[in-house]
């Protein structure tokens, strides 16, 4: 067993892991932050994406990886009041979810875009986003939502 320190969405959290323990299953196992999903296990789909310098699928990095590090969960998007932060918000707003499986990826996967790139187009929002997998709205929506998130008007983007 290693001993692993970090600090998740601002608070210091430590834990005690096995060198192959996965910083999914220490977040939401060890952690009780379950907002972040495990969807394919391969690193594939997306859904487990946090922010540790940047977006890194958890189900691909080790816990022991990134002790010491600073770490953002969908949780930590929220505003500090417990309402929904500007792109939940705006995943709500313009129906970006239907399961809402894909959400948590989803949602830190525009906040690293935006971050760096805070009026992105269609196309670049579509480009972005390609290593996270919905599998029930098209992605018309959470594209808009991106939008509407970044402060563009989309009032002329249509509703799929």
């Amino acid at each position: 067993m290693t001993q692993v320190t970090m600090t998740v969405n601002g608070a210091a959290v430590s834990g005690d892991v096995e060198g192959r323990t996965l910083l999914v299953e220490f977040l939401r196992e060890g952690q009780g932050m379950t907002g972040t999903h495990v969807g394919c296990d391969t690193s594939q789909c997306g859904a487990c994406v946090v922010h540790v310098d940047g977006t890194v699928k958890s189900c691909a990095v080790f816990a022991a990886e990134v002790d010491g590090a600073e770490v953002t969960t969908i949780e930590g998007m929220a505003n500090p009041d417990g309402s929904l932060g500007t792109i939940q918000q705006a995943f709500q707003d313009h129906h970006g979810l239907q399961c809402g499986f894909c959400t948590p990826g989803m949602v830190m996967s525009a906040a690293a875009l935006l971050k760096d790139n805070p009026t992105p187009t269609e196309a670049e929002i579509r480009e972005y986003l390609e290593g996270n997998i919905c599998r029930c709205t098209g992605y018309h929506n959470i594209v808009k939502a991106i939008m509407a998130a970044s402060g563009q008007d989309v009032s002329a983007i249509a509703a799929e």
